[in-house]
């Protein structure tokens, strides 16, 4: 997990939650919100928990939302175990820093975005692209959901 930052039309903040499952390259949430506190954090892995999406490990920097009470108390519960990079050490968690890299390029940096809901309807089509329509090489030239669903077979 980590989070990307942008701006709205409106000059709000843009925070976006980035969650990518690094075996599946799924990504099981992309929350976009002004602000976005541990609680919040907490609130969307709490949504992914409901719907079966339990990690064994999550990855994360140093950030006050990750190192917030409620993201422990929930980890804690879940027996989840949340492995913190070193400080300044982004390449500890490369794959959720290319992800990020090319979220910005093909859907941040391509748009403008009036409101909250305009960006969240934008994020939510470039997931569904990345997801569903898009070969990954390090899962042999399938997308994301045929992978899964090679899985289950």
């Amino acid at each position: 997990m980590d989070f990307i930052f942008d701006w709205l039309a409106t000059n709000q903040k843009l925070k976006v939650l980035t969650i990518v499952d690094q075996f599946t390259r799924e990504t099981p949430d992309l929350f976009a919100h002004t602000s976005i506190k541990g609680a919040g954090v907490v609130e969307v892995l709490e949504r992914l928990r409901i719907a079966g999406r339990v990690p064994k490990t999550i990855s994360v920097d140093n950030g006050s939302e990750f190192r917030s009470r409620a993201l422990q108390a929930w980890a804690t519960a879940n027996h989840v175990h949340l492995h913190f990079i070193e400080p300044g050490k982004p390449t500890q968690n490369a794959y959720i820093e290319s992800f990020n890299s090319r979220f910005r390029e093909e859907c941040l940096n391509r748009n403008l975005f009036a409101n909250l809901d305009h960006a969240r309807l934008f994020i939510s089509q470039w997931k569904r692209e990345y997801e569903e329509r898009r070969p990954h090489s390090s899962l042999g030239g399938m997308t994301p959901k045929e992978f899964v669903e090679s899985l289950a077979a």
